[in-house]
């Protein structure tokens, strides 16, 4: 069935969430009436990811969906300019879509091609925030009654860049020891900066945080110095978590090499797709290092992310975002769902989901305008103590 299949047409839907981002959900469809889907969200780059998906999807019209890699390889590298988060989360969208289709031709999950499953079950971890250490401390306690057993909250709160005010600082220390207290030991907890720190900030922030044993310490750094992380991964016990704004295997590379993570954190909207992040994995696994993939998108990116997650053998946990999910769902007539701080790996063939095309009319997409953030008084961006 495989080499009589063609690709015939590519949309592309945009879903407002309610809460601060607009969904890229894509559409392959082929000419036996079996369809794949995957997702390219990128928050605020929306119409440029959507022209790319186009510009993309023309080269992909009458061609076999069997072929990933070669369509892969084409996209990535068929022009002069390669990658880059916009032309890279519109591939992946499509390679994902085209793994669907081949999922369902053959009437496999995903994941039953890339080797099989090593779990029956998907560990999930969400978000929560807050704006007093009281507030986080609440909502904590609520997340963990709905079953979740790890939660990633950001204590240092609203931008900072380079160095904090030594008030935000307190502050941060207060939030976490309110955040553990509540939940008890056993909720792993994971502190994410944004990469909005220095060197020196991420260290001593790090170190004051070490008596409250986070799970990990999430981009206390920005991704493009690798020494820079290395530094901050050499001087604290808590484990190292980053990746997410990093793409293909290659972008990885130095990452491993120099030992900056513990754990690695390929989106698959972003970095390429289902099986350069399965490849990306496989690099992690020869240095002993786990895979936390990014994802606080929408329900296709989670089903996208739960094939990948099953068969990788260094998993750790999954990105889960419950703040702003649930009346979304129906864009799917089956989402995939959490109980008690897991989702179960789904049989169906593909992705296992399947689009309701009438529910996206719901969700109208919102333009968000740019406007950066200046989060000192003097109006600079960046450094200021």
């Amino acid at each position: 069935m495989g080499e009589s299949l063609k690709i015939t047409n590519v949309k592309s839907f945009l879903v407002f969430d309610g809460y601060a981002r607009n969904w890229i959900i894509v559409k392959v469809e082929t000419d036996s009436g079996i369809y794949g889907l995957g997702e390219a969200t990128l928050e605020g780059k929306e119409e440029s990811v959507t022209a790319a998906i186009r510009e993309l999807g023309s080269y992909l019209i009458g061609k076999n969906p069997f072929h990933i890699e070669h369509h892969w390889q084409v996209m990535y590298r068929g022009g002069f300019w390669i990658g880059g988060p916009v032309v890279l989360s519109a591939a992946s969208s499509l390679e994902q879509a085209l793994w669907d289709i081949v999922g369902k031709s053959l009437g496999q999950p995903i994941y039953n091609l890339l080797g099989g499953p090593c779990r029956d079950r998907i560990r999930v971890y969400t978000h929560v925030g807050g704006q007093s250490p009281e507030e986080f401390a609440e909502r904590g306690r609520q997340l963990v009654k709905q079953g979740f057993t790890a939660l990633k909250f950001d204590p240092i709160q609203g931008p900072h860049w380079g160095t904090v005010k030594p008030e935000v600082f307190r502050r941060a220390i207060r939030i976490t020891e309110a955040l553990r207290e509540a939940v008890g030991e056993d909720v792993a907890l994971m502190v994410h900066e944004h990469g909005n720190l220095s060197p020196s900030t991420a260290i001593a922030l790090a170190k004051a945080l070490e008596p409250y044993n986070p799970f990990w310490f999430e981009e206390p750094v920005q991704p493009e110095n690798v020494d820079a992380m290395a530094e901050v991964a050499r001087s604290t016990k808590i484990p190292i978590a980053s990746g997410e704004r990093l793409y293909t295997r290659f972008g990885f590379r130095e990452l491993f090499e120099k030992r900056a993570v513990s754990i690695a954190q390929p989106d698959p909207c972003h970095a390429g797709g289902i099986l350069e992040c399965r490849k990306i994995a496989a690099m992690a696994e020869t240095y002993y290092i786990s895979i936390a993939p990014h994802n606080p998108y929408g329900p296709v990116a989670v089903a996208v992310s739960v094939q990948l997650d099953t068969c990788i053998p260094n998993f750790l946990i999954q990105e889960y975002a419950s703040y702003h999910r649930g009346e979304h769902n129906d864009i799917l007539f089956n989402p995939l769902k959490v109980e008690n701080g897991y989702i179960s790996v789904p049989k169906e063939p593909g992705l296992g989901i399947r689009l309701n095309e009438e529910a996206i009319e719901k969700y109208p997409y919102q333009p968000r305008k740019f406007s950066g953030m200046l989060p000192y008084e003097d109006g600079s961006i960046f450094g200021k103590p």
